[in-house]
């Protein structure tokens, strides 16, 4: 979707509470895929991206068209949601209940069905240096995780790393490779 595709959606969804659906449609899978390779827990993953897609739908009319994509803006989110999760001894989904009592926004939750569930499950399995890996990832600062997730997992280049975290190019371009040295040592 290029930018002016974008900024229109984002207009819709300001006239339309509806129309987020669009959003959700268009982002619901990579935002969870990423949170599901960061937790590896199909449940919670599902609650951390309820929330981000709430939050998100709370906060589009306030959304500022600063050279930061949509999907970037989200995946910020996203990533804030997980920095809270791990920061916190157990994650405490804020607004689910505001989603529960929304009619419009009800459809959010149950989109996911079982065989989804399956196959993320089953290919998650599958992927036994994932899970090496993702277990050593683990160990590292989260400043570490966070980038190696969104350029490797997410295939994210460095400069939308840089919109997601709110980061110098830079800044991210170090992170990756002391991440990945630091890495390589532990495998």
């Amino acid at each position: 979707m290029n930018p002016e595709q974008e900024k229109e959606l984002i207009q819709q969804c300001r006239n339309d509470p509806a129309a987020f659906g669009q959003v959700f449609d268009l982002w619901y899978k990579p935002v969870f895929g990423y949170i599901m390779r960061r937790t590896a827990e199909y449940d919670l993953s599902k609650d951390i991206a309820a929330e981000t897609f709430l939050k998100a739908f709370l906060k589009i009319n306030t959304f500022q068209w600063r050279g930061i994509s949509l999907s970037s803006w989200l995946f910020r989110i996203a990533t804030n949601e997980l920095n809270q999760y791990y920061r916190s001894s157990r994650y405490k989904p804020q607004s689910l209940q505001q989603l529960l009592e929304n009619p419009q926004m009800e459809k959010l939750l149950h989109q996911q069905d079982d065989d989804e569930r399956e196959a993320i499950e089953k290919e998650l399995q599958a992927f036994n240096d994932y899970n090496l890996i993702r277990t050593n990832l683990l160990k590292l600062d989260i400043k570490y995780q966070e980038v190696i997730a969104l350029r490797y997992f997410e295939q994210k280049t460095n400069r939308e790393i840089s919109d997601i975290l709110d980061k110098n190019e830079g800044t991210v371009k170090s992170l990756l490779s002391r991440g990945l040295e630091k890495l390589r040592n532990m495998l």
